[in-house]
């Protein structure tokens, strides 16, 4: 059977696909439908937070299945509770929001900051973002994405956005000083835009301007959450408070879930009816969260966690150190990992597809930067796998160079 043909006739096409169809997902890997094996270093854009068919996840989904699959958000719904109360634990204190998709949970924010505004931000309007940052699809998340090919020309909500370059610190104060935003929202590490992280004393700078100026600190954590960069969420590197905090993606165990966890400031200000959902949170995905977070809390994954992490960016280092005129220095966190080439696109887009050939799935973003989101139970053995496999790649790029 033909996928691609059927797939380019019948689903939209708004991504470029990459030419394998898969049918199956067992710990690290997936298998296409002619039974091929690839590591999965993409893992549906950070999703798949434990790989694929964890032996978790997989009781979760039978226990929580065999009970209920969705109740109206009018019940109570006890695997959401649970979840909520965990997260508050393991954040800030304040109350949960859940979504079904990280584009809501920016949504959400977007009107929970407007309804503070409203009711003690007089005089404040709009939100600071930073440039290249991406916080969703959305027309109100396309807004504060600054990432010219993606908000394009559709429709603009009317609210002020102020776009600042990441690591300026003396013109987000002059702009939370001087135009009295109501929010400063941003991500960690900017992930598609070039998976850059923010340093820690620049995000501790900009919760000091916020705390000064009365600004709401917004963290984006629906990519770097959930232990992508070794931390639950990203932000508690730095020893920062936010206001509110996004997430969404791993939260799910691989089914569609959000949330915006909303601090002491703004956690009463939705009432019912301001906001909803039919779907979130759905007792399946929460339930799947519960056992998410099962794993990552366990102080023995957390040691097995960062062990791989660290020989992960040794490997890779030494891959840089081999090769500089085409490798440029990492960026990154955690398993959340940027590999600049001096390459053009389509090299770059070369050693993707020779990548995949070799049973290696990998991401790439601002079309030069390789980008890594493996899985968290990712093991040293398929470090090496894959060091291997791009060192030889990388070889053969310096070769034609050289032609």
């Amino acid at each position: 059977m033909d996928w691609r043909l059927l797939d380019e006739q019948y689903i939209v096409s708004t991504y470029k696909r990459l030419p394998i169809a898969i049918a199956k997902g067992e710990g690290n890997y997936l298998y296409d439908t002619h039974g091929k094996r690839y590591l999965d270093l993409f893992t549906g854009l950070a999703v798949n937070a434990l790989g694929h068919s964890h032996p978790s996840i997989l009781r979760a989904l039978r226990e929580q299945g065999e009970s209920f699959l969705h109740i109206s958000n009018v019940f109570l719904n006890p695997p959401a509770i649970r979840l909520a109360q965990r997260l508050i634990e393991q954040t800030i204190p304040g109350k949960v929001f859940f979504t079904n998709s990280g584009a809501e949970a920016t949504e959400a924010a977007i009107k929970l900051i407007h309804k503070w505004t409203a009711a003690e931000g007089a005089g404040r309007a709009g939100i600071v973002v930073l440039k290249n940052s991406f916080h969703g699809r959305t027309l109100g998340a396309l807004r504060l994405t600054r990432q010219p090919h993606v908000y394009q020309d559709f429709p603009q909500p009317a609210f002020p956005v102020y776009e600042l370059d990441a690591g300026d610190l003396e013109e987000l104060r002059k702009v939370c000083e001087e135009q009295r935003p109501a929010a400063v929202l941003l991500e960690p590490v900017l992930g598609s835009g070039g998976v850059v992280p923010l340093p820690a004393l620049y995000l501790q700078g900009i919760g000091e301007v916020c705390q000064r100026t009365g600004t709401l600190f917004a963290i984006d954590e629906i990519q770097t959450g959930m232990g992508r960069t070794g931390k639950l969420f990203a932000y508690q590197h730095a020893g920062v408070r936010p206001d509110l905090i996004l997430f969404a993606k791993a939260v799910g165990g691989g089914l569609p879930l959000g949330g915006v966890i909303a601090g002491e400031r703004v956690q009463d200000l939705f009432k019912p009816g301001d906001h909803g959902t039919t779907f979130a949170p759905s007792p399946l995905s929460a339930a799947l969260g519960n056992a998410v977070l099962d794993e990552l809390l366990d102080p023995v994954f957390q040691t097995r966690l960062q062990d791989v992490i660290d020989y992960l960016w040794e490997r890779l280092g030494q891959l840089v150190s081999r090769y500089p005129k085409l490798l440029q220095p990492l960026r990154g966190k955690g398993m959340m990992i940027g590999i600049p080439l001096h390459a053009s696109a389509e090299e770059a887009s070369r050693l993707q597809q020779n990548l995949l050939d070799k049973g290696i799935l990998v991401d790439v973003t601002q079309k030069t930067i390789v980008r890594l989101l493996p899985p968290l139970t990712l093991a040293r053995q398929d470090v090496d796998r894959f060091i291997e496999a791009m060192g030889r790649e990388i070889e053969k790029l310096a070769a034609a160079k050289e032609e």
